[in-house]
């Protein structure tokens, strides 16, 4: 399968405005690669390690992706193979900003692309996912 995310010619047909790589590292190309295009870029270096912390990127990742769906625009979220590091930030999207639980947002994502988070980042979405059924039953009901 060829690299969607370095193809600019397929990018600027599918009207990609946002991109979030989750496998930003030195060696890959960054925010340059898109110069001229239009797209605003966020990169996040995460390892797909059990092991390694994905939870801090949770909040932030789905603030980019809230910001820009909400302004009209189409996001791209990657990271190497597609089914773990960039999955588990979508899932974590679903879950804070459209209040999906965990297996919820799983079916959602499951119905339009491969979702296998290593089990490191299972633990941390559930994790995620216990806070935010807390805090959503103690929240004001409106």
């Amino acid at each position: 399968m060829k690299n969607m995310a370095s193809d600019r010619r397929e990018l600027a047909r599918l009207g990609i405005t946002h991109i979030l790589n989750c496998a930003q590292s030195k060696w890959c190309g960054g925010a340059e690669h898109y110069a001229g295009m239009n797209i605003t870029y966020h990169g996040i270096e995460a390892h797909d390690s059990p092991t390694f912390d994905m939870s801090v990127n949770f909040y932030p990742a789905a603030e980019f992706i809230h910001k820009a769906l909400s302004s009209g625009g189409k996001v791209l979220v990657h990271c190497t193979v597609g089914v773990s590091r960039s999955a588990t930030l979508v899932l974590a999207y679903l879950m804070i900003r459209q209040n999906l639980t965990l297996v919820e947002a799983i079916k959602t994502v499951k119905d339009h692309r491969g979702v296998i988070p290593n089990r490191g980042f299972l633990r941390q979405l559930n994790g995620l996912d216990s806070i935010l059924r807390e805090s959503r039953k103690t929240a004001p009901q409106s």
